[in-house]
């Protein structure tokens, strides 16, 4: 029998905090059942690779259930590119079976290194959101236990209000045990993609609103440490190439970050010194090449624990979507005050949301512009550049990410989530996870 073990240490991928937890890592589904009678009244909460980068993915007073073994593909039709495995199961891993037969997924995030559950928990989006929206709305059926109802199966027709806070429900309304996701054909497994160097944020968002319709993927990084050169950046979209056979991606790694790497090393020197470089080296690379999707969609896959690069005391991403009509000033005084805080950040990304509505409840994506930004943990001085980072999305009507947080407010989670009061009705009373603790009670 599959049983949790006490003590064990557990961290998201930001590493700021690691806490000793109760886990669980079964390897059949029928175990599941058994791990619900053990927790002895405790909270569980159902994670895959721990990709999230804050604290949605711990749980420091209860259980965690560890969902990567169960990771079998239950069925899939290659005709008409329908997928159904259990939660478990990695993109990464789906991709290397899908894309021989020339199937993607209708969305992917920025790592393959997500898990189907956890894809669906968080609503991931990618580059292409203002085609196709987010991923939930790929989903046809979610196979759900929850403490109450057992095995639910869940689609838009049974269920269908739990269904909707299941997608984007941060694994709150029970454990995904299985899913049915639909996919989408590809011609083959390169695209074309044009880099275009761009001098401020508002010439960003000039070559956004160009590349709408003529580009599928879109996304920029930006550089924020810059003083002489404030929203430079380099624009990229990109279309799938009609001719260039099925290749699926190879899981070796370019490199590995061996060890987590001193604190010191992270300063506004090294961060502006690297910016610059990044500037320069992107500028010679202008124009358009054929890349491989594992180049353009997942570009820091290729090096093994690049988040020890952070340091010992980890790091955050600020992740927000601001609606157009405040978004290029927003854009431009976050930039502004995060210069100005000498916390400037090595990956700073800037893309378009679409219209496209997400059907979850708690879903993040919305029509606007996202921003991420990455920040060592400085303490003090990292918190208090957050804070004004929060006002300034309070004030444009945005809302944060909770995939990429680890200390929103109570109040800051709930003025950016208008359906909240409808999805607290459908969290399954045993599951919870320090993020549901801090914004729900």
């Amino acid at each position: 029998m599959t049983r949790f073990t006490e003590g064990r240490i557990a961290s998201s991928w930001g590493s700021v905090r690691h806490v000793p937890q109760a886990i669980a890592r079964p390897s059949y589904r029928d175990q599941l059942g058994d791990l619900f009678k053990q927790r002895a009244g405790r909270e569980v909460l159902a994670v895959g690779c721990r990709r999230s980068y804050g604290d949605t993915v711990l749980n420091d007073r209860g259980c965690l259930i560890e969902m990567e073994l169960l990771d079998r593909i239950i069925s899939f039709d290659a005709e008409a590119g329908v997928l159904r495995a259990e939660a478990g199961l990695t993109l990464d891993a789906a991709l290397q079976i899908i894309v021989p037969h020339g199937w993607f997924f209708h969305t992917t995030p920025g790592t393959r290194f997500v898990t189907l559950g956890g894809a669906i928990a968080n609503d991931v989006h990618g580059k292409n959101h203002h085609r196709v929206g987010s991923f939930g709305l790929s989903v046809r059926k979610i196979g759900l236990l929850r403490s109450d109802d057992g095995l639910l199966e869940i689609d838009r027709d049974l269920h269908r209000e739990l269904f909707f806070a299941t997608i984007g429900g941060l694994g709150q309304t029970g454990l995904i045990v299985w899913a049915e996701v639909e996919l989408t054909r590809i011609p083959s497994t390169d695209l074309l993609v044009e880099r275009l160097p761009f001098g401020s944020v508002s010439e960003f968002f000039k070559l956004a609103e160009a590349s709408d319709s003529e580009a599928e993927h879109i996304v920029a990084w930006i550089d924020c440490a810059s003083v002489s050169a404030p929203g430079r950046g380099i624009f990229q979209r990109a279309n799938w190439r009609p001719e260039g056979g099925y290749r699926p991606h190879s899981s070796k790694l370019a490199a590995a970050v061996p060890f987590t790497m001193p604190s010191i090393l992270l300063n506004n020197l090294t961060v502006k010194t690297f910016n610059a470089a990044y500037w320069r080296l992107e500028q010679r690379h202008r124009g358009a090449v054929s890349e491989h999707y594992s180049k353009f969609f997942y570009p820091l896959d290729a090096i093994g624990n690049w988040n020890r690069l952070y340091g010992r005391r980890g790091f955050y991403q600020y992740q927000c979507v601001l609606p157009f009509s405040a978004a290029e000033a927003s854009v431009t005084e976050m930039l502004r005050q995060t210069s100005k805080a000498r916390e400037g950040s090595f990956l700073a990304v800037l893309k378009t949301l679409g219209s496209i509505p997400s059907i979850g409840y708690l879903s993040f994506p919305r029509h606007g512009v996202t921003l991420a930004l990455d920040f060592p943990n400085r303490g003090t001085s990292t918190a208090s550049l957050f804070e004004r980072l929060d006002e300034i999305v309070r004030d444009a009507g945005g809302r944060l990410y909770p995939a990429k947080d680890g200390r929103m407010s109570r109040d800051m989670f709930r003025s950016g989530y208008e359906n909240m009061e409808t999805f607290v009705r459908y969290v399954d009373p045993a599951f919870s996870s320090d993020f549901w603790r801090r914004v729900s009670i």
